[in-house]
């Protein structure tokens, strides 16, 4: 009853929904697509999920761990055997010593890696240099932490770095620089030159580096490089990245963050009031991914590589200029040859006309003009689902 007479009495005064820090941002562009997507029954190019299920052997790893009783907290950041088995697969890529326990964080995916990193690691009112087209999270990470975003632009048709306009990003209040490689939504890799020209500004200006690399394996024509094996940037590179995309298990939400003891104290500062603990049954389940063979990994790719060459040569056919990616499984192309006013009008007549869902790119720049000529596709589906998703495109064409 008391409960009852309190939500009686009428209200005064308007209820504020959304603290300042956020309000901007409203819900995200994956989560409106994804929405307009199930509404109008179209093809779904848009959010980053596969429409396929990762490995039994993952999956089979994770249900014995259920069976087996692991159903308490792990330690926070992350049990020991995972912990192992990503510091082992980081040293023999990077050729470095990583310590297991003082130096991994198990986080509840890149997502939860990124803000911890963010709140444990950027003061207020520092900056944090973000290049765009972003993944749309980074700028909230930013403003969560009450730091202040600079922005450098990838342009088509290469989307390479300007050394002009990144040197003018740094100033003496820079305290990180964000690094996407491979580069979600242009499927940019990042060249060695670019990394170089990053590391020497990073050490300059007494930066560090916030590596996001949830598509290392996700590469076809091109070498990826860690930023954190570059002379003198291990000490000052968070290194994060994921499960989900190289087994196709995103809603397992398993990353981690490597970084050195110093930079990792932040991380685990803030990780450990975020999420405390990621789900124990996955990490035991994560510990057998990271434990395939190097032929799963070659037919990883290999089956993304026929997935990209189908829709761009669908998208190529039908009359889009493509970009072609190097990475990820994204590819980003020019509309305008059909007529419409910005990519939002575009993706808004692709879902009710054409029945496939696309990104429009302009919700990952910091001036949406930038990308209104833009649509982003993910290939992250099975080929037959490309192959009808391309015949209903052939629409555009009539």
């Amino acid at each position: 009853m008391r409960y009852a007479v309190a939500m009686s009495q009428p209200s005064t005064a308007a209820v504020r929904s959304v603290a300042d820090r956020l309000s901007a941002f409203g819900s995200t562009i994956f989560t409106e697509i994804s929405r307009l997507a199930i509404e109008h029954d179209a093809i779904n190019l848009g959010q980053g999920f596969p429409n396929f299920d990762g490995p039994d052997f993952v999956k089979q790893a994770a249900i014995n761990a259920i069976k087996d009783g692991h159903g308490q907290y792990a330690r926070m950041f992350g049990i020991a055997e995972l912990n192992r088995v990503i510091a082992a697969r980081f040293n023999a890529d990077a050729g470095l010593g990583v310590d297991p326990d003082a130096e991994v964080t198990v986080t509840s995916g890149c997502t939860e890696a990124l803000i911890a990193t963010f709140l444990g690691l950027v003061n207020p009112e520092e900056e944090v240099i973000l290049f765009e087209p972003y993944y749309d999270s980074y700028r909230a990470c930013v403003a969560m932490a009450g730091a202040e975003p600079k922005f450098v632009t990838l342009r088509p048709p290469d989307f390479a770095v300007n050394e002009q306009e990144l040197r003018a990003a740094f100033s003496t209040k820079t305290r990180a620089i964000l690094v996407n490689t491979p580069h979600n939504p242009t499927g940019k890799v990042f060249t060695t030159s670019e990394l170089e020209l990053i590391a020497a500004l990073c050490k300059e200006h007494d930066a560090i580096a916030i590596c996001d690399e949830v598509y290392e394996r996700l590469v076809f024509d091109a070498e990826h490089v860690q930023l954190a094996t570059l002379d003198g940037m291990y000490e000052r590179t968070v290194t994060l990245s994921s499960l989900g995309k190289t087994f196709s298990l995103t809603g397992w939400k398993v990353g981690w963050a490597i970084a050195p003891p110093e930079l990792t104290a932040g991380v685990r500062a803030a990780h450990q009031f975020i999420t405390f603990a990621t789900a124990t049954p996955l990490q035991h389940g994560a510990v057998a991914a990271l434990e395939a063979p190097d032929s799963y990994y070659a037919e990883f790719v290999e089956a993304y590589r026929r997935r990209r060459d189908v829709l761009v040569e669908g998208l190529e056919r039908i009359g889009f200029e493509v970009y072609v990616p190097n990475g990820t499984y994204f590819v980003l192309a020019d509309h305008t040859c059909f007529g419409f006013a910005d990519d939002v009008a575009f993706c808004q007549h692709l879902i009710k006309e054409v029945g496939v869902a696309a990104i429009p790119p302009s919700a990952f720049y910091h001036d949406p003009a930038d990308g209104k000529n833009l649509v982003r596709f993910a290939f992250c589906k099975d080929e037959q689902t490309l192959r009808d998703a391309i015949g209903r495109l052939e629409a555009l064409r009539r």
